[in-house]
């Protein structure tokens, strides 16, 4: 796990408690990674970072992705989100309202005005 989170690395010998947000959202990362799971389920994983931390987040979940796992991802960063997705799904009030390839999401015109603010 030290090769996909080095920041971890130097801080081996901290108390979980005390890492930053970022180095904990890494060690709840690593740690539910090194089970070597087909199903991963990320909840707002960029909650609250900053941004080299939401790049170094989403850089290990293109990776993981990239290595056969299956991600789950609910995050309100549409614009990461969708760039790191196979497909999305758009969600209001509880229901499915849109639902695509991810690519073609971020071309849409509706999604870039509604979601990405364009």
């Amino acid at each position: 796990m030290f090769g996909i989170f080095p920041r971890l690395k130097e801080r081996k010998d901290q108390l979980a408690g005390t890492l930053s947000g970022g180095e904990q959202q890494m060690l709840a990362m690593a740690r539910a990674l090194m089970s070597q799971p087909k199903l991963l389920l990320l909840d707002e994983p960029s909650m609250g970072l900053s941004p080299i931390m939401v790049e170094k987040i989403f850089e290990v979940v293109r990776t993981v992705s990239g290595e056969g796992v299956t991600v789950l991802l609910v995050e309100q960063n549409a614009r990461l989100a969708l760039q790191a997705a196979h497909r999305g799904y758009v969600m209001d009030s509880g229901l499915v309202t849109m639902t695509g390839q991810a690519k073609d999401m971020l071309d849409d015109p509706k999604v870039r005005a509604a979601y990405l603010g364009e």
